[in-house]
């Protein structure tokens, strides 16, 4: 069946049915380009329960989460106050200065050694003591420094789809994803603070900086999420039941490195949470993930295997330094787009060789994209990068112009436009503004960029609007979600041991 056909069987009222939302990762900065080591101001609420402002690896990594919408621009202007309030509050908890920000770049600023990177605190209560634990055992497993790297995860969803068809448009989009690393990573450059001490293959730019001349997303390849642990696990995306399986055995199967670890150390202290090559299910790093809501207390897994899935969440997002809240409204409707496509286009089985292939094509977009005629794998072959995204986007031409008829307007048109102008132009591309922007204007140094768009960022939203209203909302909805964890912690029966263990028994997999 052609991609045209199976259009054509979307109707308008399910394409204006698609919702989104927003992660959105951004380190706590100082003026200069230091981390910020400050607890998460409590201004902001608890990061255990608040449903908008928490924290990711680092309790200096705040994380900010929109709800569910049914237009880009609703999501958008959520994202923004939400970042307004943030900002507002660092603003009146440093002292009356206002000296902290938020990082706008998605590789990190200048980093402390490893083992003083502060992670996250979530209180005393059983579950808060285990989120703790799981980020200790991430810093043991692959460094605190890894896990400092931020970026958007965008979350996706369109009525009636099955399982069969999440898993045929995931498997798509690993598949093509290396166009979204190519039109929009924007992470061609790094501290060298962040590499200290690593093998990393990176030239010298300036005033501590390292670069990769025709990188697009340095932190899509081989020094960001990556885990040669978890290159041993061979995941297919086949099936719901094969995917689940793939994770139920990394989730219940003990990983020899990881028991020297140990699960505590000799003065009695977490070193992690469990001894098997992931933890918990969120440890397993992809640029794709299924997804389902979970009730209280539920593993995801079997939230999973129990109801199915309800939405697809894309990690593979840089934040745009350009853009206030690191993306923009052009962006998502490309994703849109692209997403339908990858649903949508013929999608064969998986094989181990082709997983192969596709992590060869990620590493290779991620550190050399912009070079003139590179060339990635399909199906054995050699093509060039720019043909093969160019083939995608011409495919697209349909899926824009049935969103534009349900939604009125030519947004998602211009959307796919603005992609083919900058396949045209990689000199455009966010990567390459990046490095422009730091050796016209910075002398090569990403700190001193960085925290200048930081900064301007910074001041563009103080300097919009903000009600009343508005901050007496943020501030209930902070001081709701600390009253929520003080009542977790008064009603934690037991002691921490044997609720780790009733957490991780693999009877909670299973349905």
């Amino acid at each position: 069946m052609s991609l045209a056909h199976r259009l054509r069987h979307i109707s308008a009222d399910r394409l204006r049915g698609m919702r989104r939302g927003i992660e959105k990762e951004s380190l706590r900065a100082l003026p200069g380009g230091a981390l910020a080591r400050t607890p998460h101001p409590a201004a902001l609420g608890s990061p255990l329960t608040h449903p908008r402002i928490t924290t990711d690896y680092s309790e200096s990594q705040l994380e900010l989460i929109t709800g569910v919408h049914g237009s880009v621009d609703a999501c958008l202007d959520e994202l923004t106050r939400i970042h307004q309030f943030v900002y507002r509050t660092l603003a009146a908890c440093c002292d009356g200065d206002g000296d902290e920000t938020l990082w706008v770049g998605s590789m990190p600023c200048t980093l402390p050694p490893d083992e003083t990177i502060p992670i996250g605190n979530y209180g005393s209560s059983h579950i808060g003591r285990a989120k703790s634990v799981y980020r200790m055992g991430l810093g043991h497993r692959y460094g605190r420094r890894m896990q400092t790297i931020s970026g958007i995860h965008y979350n996706w969803s369109l009525p009636g789809l099955s399982n069969d068809e999440h898993f045929a448009l995931i498997r798509n989009f690993r598949r093509h994803a290396f166009v979204l690393l190519w039109l929009f990573g924007a992470s061609p450059a790094v501290c060298a603070s962040f590499v200290a001490g690593r093998e990393h293959g990176l030239q010298p730019l300036g005033a501590g900086s390292l670069y990769l001349p025709h990188a697009t997303s340095l932190r899509m390849g081989r020094l960001g999420y990556q885990s040669e642990a978890q290159a041993t696990l061979s995941v297919s995306y086949n099936s719901l039941d094969s995917y689940a399986a793939s994770l139920h055995e990394a989730l219940t199967q003990p990983y020899p490195p990881y028991e020297k670890i140990g699960i505590r150390n000799l003065g009695g202290e977490y070193n992690q949470l469990a001894t098997t090559l992931l933890q918990i299910e969120n440890e397993f790093y992809g640029t794709i993930r299924p997804k389902r809501v979970i009730q209280s207390g539920e593993r995801p897994l079997h939230a999973l295997r129990a109801r199915g899935v309800e939405y697809i969440e894309v990690r593979c997002m840089d934040l745009d330094p350009f853009v206030p809240v690191g993306i923009q409204a052009q962006t998502m409707r490309f994703i849109d787009i692209f997403l339908l496509h990858c649903l949508l286009q013929d999608s064969p089985p998986d094989t181990p060789e082709e997983i192969a292939a596709l992590g060869r094509n990620q590493h290779l977009t991620a550190a050399f994209g912009r070079q003139p005629g590179l060339q990635l794998e399909r199906e054995g072959r050699p093509v060039a990068l720019r043909d093969w995204a160019a083939e995608l986007l011409a495919d697209c031409d349909p899926i824009a112009a049935a969103l534009d008829a349900a939604h009125g307007g030519s947004a998602h048109a211009e959307a796919l436009a603005a992609a083919r102008a900058a396949l045209a132009a990689p000199d455009s591309l966010p990567s390459a503004r990046v490095l422009a922007t730091m050796q016209g204007d910075f002398g090569g140094s990403h700190i001193a960029f960085v925290a200048a768009q930081s900064q301007q960022t910074r001041n563009h939203l103080v300097q919009l609007p903000w009600a009343e209203e508005q901050q007496r909302a943020f501030a209930a909805a902070a001081q709701a979600s600390l009253d929520e964890r003080a009542a977790i912690e008064a009603a934690d029966e037991g002691d921490f041991e044997s609720f780790r263990l009733a957490y991780l028994a693999p009877e909670r997999l299973q349905v």
